[in-house]
């Protein structure tokens, strides 16, 4: 049986574009931060795949196999460009 948790997602740049919004709230049973970038991704048709992306969790970067708890908050922060 999988455990849910209501987790706090926002997005920036190409990602809010894709997922239409620039936060949710999330039920979900990802035990960590890259099976919830899956999950979402499958949702949002996000075309960054991880490779591109840095993952922060409740405001620190965090690893992709950082164990989601209740009431996270997740950001997966897309490449800047500029000069």
């Amino acid at each position: 049986m999988n455990e849910t948790r209501r987790i706090q997602v926002e997005y920036f740049a190409l990602l809010r574009e894709q997922a239409g919004c620039s936060r949710e709230t999330r039920v979900s049973a990802a035990k960590d931060a890259g099976a919830l970038f899956a999950e979402l991704a499958a949702q949002h048709g996000f075309t960054l795949t991880r490779q591109h992306l840095r993952v922060a969790v409740n405001d620190e970067f965090a690893d992709w196999h950082t164990e989601l708890q209740e009431d996270d908050r997740v950001v997966f922060i897309p490449p800047v460009a500029g000069g």
